[in-house]
Formats: structure tokens, sequence, C-alpha cells
């Protein structure tokens, strides 16, 4: 995990209560992109497309979302980033 991802982590420790600070270093980018779209502040969605990218927050909501019968978004939440990366990322759904 990059030095960056790992400080951005620990800025939002709250929102990774689930995790144990040993394996902190072990969230995969969908779990991040999961937690902080459901229950970050729009700051912290702004920092998160700043870190990875428009283009890979939407092919990693797309992966966790769209192609699952099952997922743990919010309804809302869904809906809402759903119509976002339609708009502004060309290739979407990808």
């Amino acid at each position: 995990m990059s030095s960056e991802k790992r400080r951005y982590i620990e800025q939002r420790r709250g929102l990774f209560w689930s995790v144990g600070d040993e394996k902190l270093d072990q969230i995969s980018d969908e779990l991040l992109v999961e937690n902080i779209l459901n229950y970050g502040t729009l700051e912290d969605v702004r920092e998160l497309i700043s870190l990875m990218g428009l283009q890979q927050v939407a092919l990693l909501f797309s992966k966790t979302y769209k192609n699952r019968p099952r997922n743990n978004y919010f309804p809302q939440v869904a809906n809402f980033f759903d119509i976002y990366f339609s708009r502004h990322v060309p290739e979407y759904p990808l």
C-alpha cells in the first residue's frame, strides 16, 4: 500500500472501524471506495478522486455495484454515484 493511501485511511480511521489496526494495510481499493462513498463527506470523496483518479474510482464502483446482484451501497448513494459517473466518465459503465 502506498504511504499516501495509508495516510488517507488513517485520517479517516472512524470510517474503517471494523478493520483492526494491524490490517489497515490490507484494505482493498474496493473497500476503500465503498466506505468513502457510503460514509465519507464530500471532501473525503474529492480527496479520494484526487488520490485514485475519477476513472479508477468509477471502475471500482462499477465492479462492486453494477456487476453484483447484491452490494453494500446505500440505495441513494448508489443512485447518485451511478448518475455522477455516467455524466463525468465517458467510458462508464466500465
